[in-house]
């Protein structure tokens, strides 16, 4: 099929799965192909002080928007923190996490919808309403759905308290997501699935990005099910994680922090796993024989997404592939 007709679909969460999106709305936009759909990870969302935050909804869509904080990585460039300052000195939130003017906008809007009788998928659509995003977001599910960290010394943390106060250095044991069995997908995502062309899985968190959209009764069925090729972006790079602690969160659940081992525990799909074909970094090239020996189709291609150009040609091989 022509890339200008192909329908496409991408999981994704996090600081990774923004950059990538935008290479994707770029890679479509270029050839006049539809927009994407983006199943975002709802995992790590929480309540605090009273509001509702969805960090990976927020990150994807702020990128896309062109509103992110391209330094820090997170929140909404030129915020401001005077309402978190005032939050702090009442004891209130996390004096570890801090919430922006502008983001807590954002959250207020979003609990106040919520508190209305709106649910996430439809809060979602209403913020797309206030940029042209270039694509179309759904959340995993309109359940409430957390990450905990359970610890190798028998404690239990929310998942921001262990990756944003403690840098991911208390040692995890194994990591769970309250809520997630009674979750079923949120309207819109199973369709999106099985009606693509290709899907494909951002190079986010395994663990804790793509790992709950997978958990969600419903949407790994679907991927093995859609007549669409289903296409893994590495994020794992000469054996190393690009950004994050993602090695941390492999090593927890026993898998090697390598794009072979990676793709082996995303699996193929003709053994009952979600891959058809697996981008691995010029860094990696010799590991290709290992991801095709586990009936994964291996690419070899440039995977630093250094620019929107960059995760533009990304995006556009895993297109390819």
């Amino acid at each position: 099929m022509p890339l200008a007709q192909t329908r496409v679909v991408v999981l994704a969460g996090g600081v990774g799965g923004s950059k990538f999106t935008l290479g994707v709305r770029a890679a479509l936009r270029k050839v006049g192909a539809p927009e994407a759909t983006v199943v975002v990870n709802t995992g790590d969302d929480l309540w605090l002080a009273g509001v509702r935050l969805q960090p990976d909804v927020d990150s994807i869509t702020y990128a896309l928007a062109g509103v992110n904080d391209t330094v820090r990585g997170w929140g909404r460039a030129g915020d401001t923190e005077r309402v978190n300052e005032e939050l702090q000195a009442w004891g209130g939130g996390w004096p570890w996490f801090t919430l922006g003017d502008l983001d807590l906008g954002t959250h207020l809007a979003r609990t106040g919808w919520l508190r209305d009788g709106a649910t996430p998928t439809q809060v979602l659509a209403r913020m797309a309403e206030r940029w042209p995003l270039g694509a179309r977001l759904l959340p995993m599910t309109d359940s409430e759905v957390d990450t905990h960290v359970l610890l190798e010394d028998g404690g239990r943390l929310h998942f921001q308290e262990w990756w944003t106060r403690h840098r991911a250095a208390l040692v995890p044991r194994a990591f769970e997501n309250p809520g997630i069995a009674e979750a079923v997908p949120a309207p819109g995502v199973v369709d999106a699935i099985a009606g693509a062309d290709v899907v494909l899985v951002a190079p986010s968190n395994p663990v804790v990005s793509i790992g709950p959209i997978l958990g969600v009764r419903g949407i790994r069925e679907a991927l093995q099910r859609t007549a669409a090729t289903v296409v893994g972006v590495s994020p794992i790079i000469g054996g190393r994680v690009v950004r994050g602690m993602a090695d941390v969160c492999l090593t927890a659940i026993g898998v090697e922090t390598s794009a072979a081992a990676l793709a082996r525990h995303y699996g193929a799909r003709s053994d009952g796993g979600i891959l058809d074909a697996w981008l691995l970094a010029e860094e990696d090239a010799d590991a290709a024989s290992e991801v095709t020996a586990a009936g994964i189709r291996a690419v070899v291609a440039p995977l630093w997404m250094t620019d929107v150009d960059a995760s533009a040609a990304i995006a556009a091989a895993a297109l390819r592939a």
